[in-house]
């Protein structure tokens, strides 16, 4: 049974992602209620379980609610447990739950906050990263450091390119325009970018992407290719050094 994902906007800007696979149907992260009650009553569906990512509010504030509504258990990553709502299971990295298309493993992706966490389905060829990686940029550094967040990165970067993946925010816009301040000859990245308006004028989401398109295109993952260090005037600096720049110039963007 292969997985059926609906992205839900929340908030301003927040995704949250219902995932319906062969052992029932999970949330990823839970931004507020409202929206996904309603996208749960249109579909007849009920939340087995509440998968968080990390323990910022913007991704849990809608846990106690549908706690309550629907009985779901939920699950987030145990080195974040003191912040985040009371869990049912609290999970480390390595564990893999579920079968079929529905096998799932939790990934470390410290960097955002220090115990984030991202939801691999690698037969389903799919991967919810939260503020980890997101489309065409990574989160801020809140709690951990440039190398944490390098190492997460490129952790996600070594899996399979043809992995879809499904990020927290939608900042595709905003970074996008950064990452042309980076690489403005990058015939990938104008594409992407003018892609990105027209869908945006849609209202169409643009945070689920292929992990090829990233590595194309994200400054952040390629912080190690000759052509941005050059770029950047950084061409002997390591690859860390140069992540650190793109990261520090993007936060004053």
């Amino acid at each position: 049974m292969p997985l059926e994902i609906v992205t839900v906007p929340c908030l301003k800007d927040n995704y949250a992602y219902i995932v319906k696979g062969p052992d029932g149907i999970a949330l990823i992260d839970a931004p507020e209620a409202k929206p996904l009650i309603a996208v749960f009553e249109q579909r007849g569906w009920a939340p087995d379980v509440i998968m968080l990512t990390h323990h910022h509010g913007d991704h849990t504030e809608g846990v106690a609610e549908l706690r309550e509504k629907y009985g779901c258990r939920v699950m987030g990553p145990a080195a974040e447990k003191d912040k985040l709502p009371p869990l049912d299971m609290a999970l480390d990295p390595g564990f893999t739950g579920g079968t079929e298309d529905g096998l799932c493993e939790v990934i470390a992706v410290p960097g955002h906050t220090l115990g984030h966490i991202a939801y691999h389905y690698p037969e389903a060829g799919c991967i919810f990263t939260g503020d980890s990686l997101m489309a065409f940029g990574c989160g801020r550094i809140f709690e951990g450091t440039p190398a944490m967040m390098w190492e997460s990165l490129q952790t996600l970067a070594a899996l399979n390119p043809q992995m879809i993946v499904c990020s927290g925010h939608e900042y595709s816009a905003s970074n996008a325009a950064f990452a042309q301040t980076i690489e403005p000859n990058n015939p990938a990245l104008i594409s992407r970018a003018n892609m990105i308006t027209a869908a945006r004028a849609k209202g169409q989401p643009t945070a689920q992407v292929p992990l090829s398109l990233e590595l194309q295109t994200n400054p952040f993952l390629r912080a190690g290719q000759p052509e941005v260090k050059k770029a950047i005037g950084m061409e002997d600096a390591s690859d860390l050094e140069v992540f650190t720049e793109i990261r520090a110039r993007k936060d004053k963007f």
